[in-house]
C-alpha cells in the first residue's frame, strides 16, 4: 500500500515540472534559512552548557545605587569569596577572575601580544570543565608567578618544545612567571575567552580586605542539594557586617540611613546558564548577547517557513484544476478521500524531503559566510548531536504537513461529475483565500522590511551622532604604566614627530571607563554622589576637543589646578549645583582629617564617556600628576598622516619601554566596535529579509503564471476590442497593488509596536516616521510589479487569434 502510494506520488510529481521547481525553490530556501538561524540560536544557548558543575556554579552581582544612578555589576571585592567560603555552609568553593585583556609576553627575546591573559583562584579547573593537558588542577595555579597555557598559545610561543617549567615575563612584572600546565583551547561557548591564565595569588590584592574596592568576578561552587535562595538570603547580613562599618568610616552615615536615602548596595547570585544571555550585568569579561534578538531571528525562521507553506498552498490550490480530471478518474474509479489525501500529503512530504536535501546544500555553501559575518563558527554537526538529524527530520514532516494539508483536504472534496464534464471554477471562497494567503504573505514581508530598516536606521544614528568629542584621528596607546615616571619626556618626544599634534594622558578613555567611585559635597553632609571618574592632564581637553561650558581647564599657570576638577553638565543637573564654582567636592579619606575639598574651576558641556545604550552620568576629571602612571595615552594626528607617522610613535615607544610592542587603537574604530554586534545582527536582518522576500516573489510568480494562464481568452478577448500591453498588465497588477496596501494596513500597527520595543533598548534613539512605513510599501510594491510584469506582458504580447484558441 505505502509502496504503491509512494510510486503514485512520484509519477504526480514528475508531470508537475514547473510546479515542483518552483515549490522546491521556495520550500529549499525558507527551510535553508530557518536552519541557519536554528544554529545560530542554539550556539548562543549553548554557553557553558558543557561544564559538569553547571547547575552549582554561580556568579555574584554587585547591585548599588548612589543619588539615583543604579549599576549592576560583576566587580566584587577580594575578600568575598574567602569570607563566603568560610561563613555559608552551603558555599564549597570560591573563585576569583581578574581579566588583564590584551597583555605583552616575553620568552627570551621574542615578545608576543596575548589578547587574552587572566587571573585565576586555584579552583579554576575544578569549577570549569577544562581539561589539562600537563599538570593538575590542584597544583598548576597554588603559587604565586606560575601561569598555565593553552594549547595553541603554548606551541605558539614554545614551537614543539616542552613548556612546562619554562619562564615567562608577563606584562611589566618584574618577576618571571613559571609555566605549570597546559590546557585544551577553551571552547568558543565559554563566557570569557583565556589563553593564559596566571595564578590570582600573584595580585598583590588578592589578600586585600577592602570590602568597597570592587574590582574582580567572584564565582561561588555550591555543595551539593545547597539551595542558591539560601545564600543570596544572606547577602544582606553579610554587608551589614562588613560594608556598614566602612560606610559610616567614609560617609559619617549608618547604612541604614544610607539605605533609606533611597540608596541601594546588595548581592545576588546569578546562575552560571544565564551568564551570557544578561546584557543588563556590566563585565569584562566576554560580551553578553541580548536575548531579544534570538526572539527576533526565532520569529523570522518561523515567518519565512510559514511563507514558504503559503506559497505551497497557493500554487497548489491555483492550479488545482489542472489535476481535476485525474482526481475525477480516481474517485470514479474506487478511490476514497482518505486515499487522496494521503497521495496528496504524501507528494507534498518528498517534495519537503527533496527541498531538505537542497536546504542542506544551501546551508553548507553559505555557512562560512555566515561564520564569518558573525565571527563565530556554526555547523550542523550531523553526528556530533543526537538531535540533529531526528530534528530535521521532524521540520521536513512539520513544512510537509503544514504545506499540503489545507491542498490536500481541498482537491479531494471535488465532485467527481463536475470535474469529468469540465465544470469545475474556482470557487469564490478559494480565489478569497488564495488573495488572504498574498497578503498575509506580505504583511509578514513589509514587518521585515521597515523593521530591517528601522535597524540600520538606528546603528547609522548611532554611528554618525555628535558623541560631544571629536574621535577622529585619535591613537590611543594602552599600557601608559609601561613609561613609568617618564610621561613628561614621552608626550615631548611625540610631539617632535611630524603629524602628532597634540599628546594627552589619562586613567580612562571614551568607551573604556573603569572608575566610579562616591563622593559628598560640603555643606550637604547627608548626601552622597556616585561619579564617573577620570585623571586627566592639561591637554586633554583639547586632544579631544571637549568644549568649555563654563570656567576653565586645568592650566599649568595656575599652580592650584592640581588639587581642582572639572565636571559635566548633567552632574551640575543631577546634583543641582546652583553655584558650582562655590561647590568644594570631599574626596576619599577615612575621617575628616584624611578628606580633602576639591573645587570645581569648570563645566565640560556633556559628552558621550560610553556607549549610545546608556545615558551621560555625571563625570568628574580628576588632575593626573606623574605619580599616576597607569591608564592610555591619546594622541590626535593630522588628517592627512600616513604609516610613516605611526611608525615613529612606535620607535619613540619603544625607545621608553626596552622596545617592548606598542599596544593601541583608533577611537573612531574603537567606537564602531561597540556597535558591532548591533551591525552583525541588522546584517542579518536584511539577508533574511531578501530572502523571505525571494520566496514570496517565487510564490507570486508562480501564481501569477497560472493566473494568466487562466485569463489567457479573456486577455485575448480584451485586445480584440483594444486593450493596450500596459491595460493588460495594469489589469493584472492592481489586484496585487490592493493585496499590498491591505497587507500594510495590516503590517503598520505590528511593526510599529515591534520597532518601537527594540528601540525602547537604546537610551538614544531614533523615532520611527511616516517615511519608514513608506519606504517599506515602495519596496514591497516595485518587488511585487517586478516580480508580475514578465508573465503579465508576455501573455499580453500573444496574438489574440493564439490566445482565443487557447483552451
Amino acid at each position: 500500500m505505502y509502496k504503491d502510494l509512494f510510486r503514485h506520488s512520484l509519477r504526480a510529481l514528475s508531470r508537475q515540472k514547473s510546479y515542483v521547481l518552483i515549490n522546491i525553490l521556495g520550500l529549499a530556501t525558507g527551510i535553508a534559512c530557518s536552519l541557519i538561524i536554528a544554529l545560530f540560536v542554539i550556539h548562543e544557548l549553548s554557553y557553558d552548557e558543557y561544564h559538569v558543575k553547571k547547575d552549582r556554579i554561580f556568579r555574584i552581582i554587585l547591585n548599588g545605587k548612589i543619588s539615583g544612578q543604579e549599576i549592576r555589576v560583576t566587580s566584587t571585592c577580594a575578600p568575598l569569596g574567602p569570607t563566603m567560603k568560610a561563613e555559608f555552609p552551603e558555599v564549597e568553593n570560591f573563585l576569583r577572575i581578574n581579566n588583564w585583556g590584551e597583555t605583552i609576553i616575553r620568552s627570551e627575546e621574542k615578545f608576543f601580544t596575548e589578547e587574552h591573559f587572566m587571573e585565576a583562584d586555584s579552583g579554576f579547573f575544578d569549577f570549569f570543565s577544562i581539561p589539562l593537558i600537563r599538570g593538575s588542577k590542584e597544583n598548576v595555579l597554588n603559587q604565586k608567578h606560575t601561569v598555565v597555557l593553552s594549547e595553541t598559545t603554548a606551541r605558539k610561543i614554545f614551537g614543539d618544545a616542552d613548556p612546562v617549567n619554562k619562564m615567562l615575563k608577563v606584562g611589566n612584572d618584574s618577576s618571571l612567571y613559571r609555566v605549570t600546565g597546559i590546557f585544551a583551547d577553551i571552547p568558543e561557548t565559554t563566557h570569557f575567552d583565556a589563553n593564559m591564565i596566571g595564578s590570582f595569588m600573584t595580585n598583590p590584592r588578592a589578600g586585600d580586605e577592602e570590602w568597597l574596592s570592587n574590582s574582580f568576578s567572584t564565582y561561588i561552587l555550591l555543595k551539593p542539594n545547597a539551595s542558591a535562595a539560601s545564600v543570596d538570603a544572606k547577602f544582606s547580613g553579610l554587608i551589614v557586617k562588613y560594608v556598614g562599618p566602612l560606610v559610616t568610616k567614609y560617609l559619617g552615615l549608618s547604612l541604614k540611613d544610607f539605605l533609606a536615602q533611597g540608596n541601594k548596595y546588595r548581592m545576588f547570585l546569578q546562575p552560571l546558564s544565564s551568564v551570557h544571555l544578561d546584557p543588563t550585568i556590566q563585565q569584562d569579561l566576554k560580551p553578553a548577547s541580548d536575548p531579544k534578538y534570538l526572539w527576533i531571528f526565532g520569529s523570522i525562521a518561523l515567518l519565512i517557513i510559514l511563507i514558504a507553506a503559503i506559497n505551497f498552498m497557493n500554487l497548489s490550490t491555483a492550479q488545482a484544476s489542472r489535476r481535476a480530471k485525474e482526481i475525477g478518474i480516481k474517485k470514479v474509479s474506487g478511490s476514497s478521500r482518505g486515499n487522496l489525501i494521503s497521495q496528496f500529503i504524501t507528494e507534498t512530504v518528498l517534495l519537503s524531503f527533496i527541498s531538505l536535501l537542497v536546504a542542506i546544500m544551501i546551508t553548507e555553501l553559505t555557512l562560512p559566510t555566515f561564520n564569518k559575518l558573525l565571527d563565530i563558527k556554526l555547523n550542523i554537526g550531523y553526528f556530533t548531536q543526537w538531535y540533529t538529524i531526528p530534528s530535521l527530520l521532524v521540520l521536513t514532516l512539520a513544512v510537509g504537513f503544514l504545506a499540503g494539508s489545507y491542498p490536500a483536504f481541498y482537491m479531494s472534496s471535488f465532485n467527481p461529475y463536475v470535474v469529468l464534464k469540465g465544470k469545475l471554477r474556482s470557487s469564490r471562497a478559494s480565489v478569497n483565500l488564495r488573495s488572504a494567503l498574498v497578503v498575509l504573505q506580505f504583511s509578514i514581508s513589509i514587518v521585515l522590511i521597515v523593521g530591517t530598516l528601522i535597524m540600520f536606521r538606528q546603528i547609522s544614528f548611532m554611528l554618525k551622532k555628535d558623541l560631544g568629542f571629536n574621535k577622529e584621528n585619535v591613537l590611543v596607546i594602552r599600557r601608559a604604566d609601561a613609561i613609568g615616571n617618564h610621561i613628561a619626556d614621552f608626550k615631548a618626544a611625540l610631539l617632535r614627530i611630524p603629524g602628532v599634534l597634540k599628546v594627552a594622558a589619562s586613567t580612562a578613555v571614551p568607551n573604556h571607563s573603569n572608575n566610579n567611585n562616591g563622593y559628598m559635597i560640603k555643606d550637604r553632609p547627608d548626601e552622597t554622589f556616585l561619579m564617573q571618574t577620570n585623571w586627566v592632564d592639561y591637554d586633554y581637553l583639547e586632544t579631544y576637543g571637549l568644549k568649555l561650558e563654563s570656567g576653565r581647564f586645568f592650566d599649568k599657570k595656575n599652580s592650584t589646578d592640581v588639587n581642582a576638577c572639572i565636571i559635566n553638565q548633567e552632574a551640575v543637573k543631577d546634583f543641582n549645583l546652583i553655584r558650582p564654582f562655590e561647590t568644594r567636592i570631599i574626596r576619599g579619606g577615612n575621617d575628616d582629617n584624611e578628606r580633602t575639598l576639591v573645587p570645581v574651576i569648570g563645566v565640560v558641556r556633556d559628552f558621550h564617556f560610553e556607549s549610545l545604550h546608556s545615558e551621560i552620568v555625571p563625570h568628574v576629571m580628576m588632575f593626573k600628576n606623574e605619580d599616576n602612571q597607569w591608564g592610555y595615552f591619546s594622541v590626535r594626528l593630522a588628517p592627512s598622516v600616513g604609516k610613516a607617522t605611526l611608525s615613529e610613535i612606535e620607535k619613540t615607544w619603544g625607545s621608553f619601554t626596552s622596545n617592548d610592542p606598542m599596544q593601541f587603537f583608533f577611537m573612531d574604530k574603537d567606537v564602531e566596535q561597540m556597535y558591532r554586534a548591533e551591525k552583525q545582527n541588522a546584517s542579518l536582518s536584511i539577508v533574511f529579509t531578501i530572502m523571505a522576500i525571494l520566496i514570496a516573489s517565487l510564490g507570486l510568480y508562480g501564481l501569477t503564471a497560472f493566473t494568466v494562464q487562466q485569463r489567457t481568452r479573456e486577455i485575448g478577448i480584451r485586445k480584440t476590442f483594444g486593450a493596450s500591453v500596459s491595460k493588460i498588465w495594469f489589469l493584472i497588477a492592481r489586484e496585487i497593488i490592493v493585496l499590498i496596501i491591505i497587507s500594510m494596513a495590516i503590517a503598520v500597527p505590528l511593526v510599529y509596536l515591534v520597532a518601537d520595543n527594540f528601540l525602547n533598548n537604546y537610551h538614544y534613539r531614533v523615532s520611527i516616521g511616516a517615511g519608514d512605513f513608506v519606504s517599506g510599501f515602495v519596496i514591497a510594491v516595485v518587488i511585487a510589479m517586478a516580480t508580475i510584469s514578465y508573465r503579465s506582458i508576455r501573455v499580453a504580447l500573444i496574438n489574440p487569434a493564439d490566445s482565443l484558441r487557447y483552451e
